[in-house]
């Protein structure tokens, strides 16, 4: 599942600097500017990787069987400038300690032996 946790982190950075590119850079040259080559450039491709982003962001959750209030926060993250950077953070955090969680508690323990009490 580490490997969910590790897609999810790329692509939510991924995201998150195409976001920002949208925001800071393509609309302000589109409408100060006038051009808007940059804009119908990376306007498409935001939208076309915050689809994968969604679809990875589902596989996270499902696999991790979490309340729907994470996911509703994931999908946000994509849609906020600078929000992407935050909340991957987050998540990957509760993700990894949830992972560690479920892996003590499959570690099975040792019984006790019959003859750890018989000192003769």
């Amino acid at each position: 599942m580490e490997a969910a946790v590790n897609r999810y982190r790329v692509m939510a950075i991924v995201v998150g600097v195409m976001l920002l590119l949208l925001v800071f850079v393509a609309m302000p040259i589109r409408y100060i500017g006038g051009d808007e080559t940059p804009s119908a450039i990376i306007s498409p491709t935001h939208g076309t990787l915050y689809i994968v982003y969604l679809a990875v962001a589902f596989d996270l959750y499902r696999k991790l069987s979490w309340p729907l209030k994470q996911m509703v926060l994931m999908v946000t993250a994509g849609l906020i400038p600078f929000l992407a950077f935050f909340i991957e953070r987050r998540i990957v955090r509760d993700a990894r300690a949830d992972l560690a969680a479920r892996a003590r508690a499959e570690v099975p323990r040792e019984a006790p032996s019959e003859t750890a009490g018989n000192n003769a």
